[in-house]
């Protein structure tokens, strides 16, 4: 089974959490505070973080961006207290693949859970390495080039380039890129979706206006060509 990490700094919640999916047969590795969190993804590498927002040392905020910064593709479930639509945008801005609000129900926490280890298999597979005529991106890495200049992309358009090319040809409709790089379909809107393909056309088409590569299927969404 799938190893999940959860660092949380308040002991009958990390508990709960452990004995939750332990009880699934999932195996767990536990972390009471940000610091030792970092250094247990780099040495023990697991297959799902739950992570809590408000701990000392480092803030789960501050961590989720510096798993990010150096590129780790762990997936991220926040679980904070905290509610506001500004810190579900922090939290996601800053590298989180989900966000769950205490009080969660055990059912939810584990069809997240399972949801999100599906999504990260699939992203295993797919392709390592995307060409768009003379810009070429290294999906593992996370990096990104056209010719010999270096481009960058977000955390959330290497996540869209990658369900597109998980079928290549084939339509992807906004409400889908909304529930797998999103995560929840409270926020944003489809009009999210909408700008972020904009900003992928700007970087990759040598005509955005006329994309040659990512095309719109009107009425639907978009869909990946060659």
């Amino acid at each position: 089974m799938a190893r999940i990490l959860i660092i949380e700094d308040e002991v009958p919640m990390r508990t709960a959490l452990k004995d939750c999916l332990e009880g699934e047969g999932y195996r767990v590795i536990t972390a009471a505070d940000g610091e030792e969190g970092l250094k247990r993804v780099m040495a023990e590498k697991p297959d799902l973080v739950l992570l809590d927002v408000m701990m000392p040392k480092l803030d789960g905020f501050a961590l989720c961006a510096e798993l990010r910064r150096l590129a780790n593709p762990v997936p991220i479930l926040m679980l904070t207290a905290k509610g506001q639509i500004e810190d579900r945008v922090t939290g996601l801005d800053a590298g989180a693949d989900d966000y769950l609000v205490k009080p969660f129900s055990t059912d939810e926490l584990l069809a997240r859970v399972r949801a999100m280890l599906r999504r990260h298999q699939r992203e295993k597979r797919a392709v390592a390495t995307l060409r768009f005529g003379e810009v070429e991106i290294d999906m593992v890495k996370q990096t990104a080039r056209r010719g010999r200049k270096d481009l960058h992309f977000t955390a959330k358009e290497y996540a869209m380039l990658r369900l597109l090319s998980e079928a290549p040809g084939e339509p992807i409709s906004r409400e889908r890129f909304l529930d797998v790089v999103w995560g929840y379909a409270a926020f944003p809107t489809t009009r999210t979706v909408d700008n972020h393909i904009a900003s992928l056309r700007a970087k990759i088409e040598s005509d955005p206006e006329k994309p040659r590569w990512i095309k719109t299927v009107h009425g639907v969404g978009y869909r990946l060509e060659g």
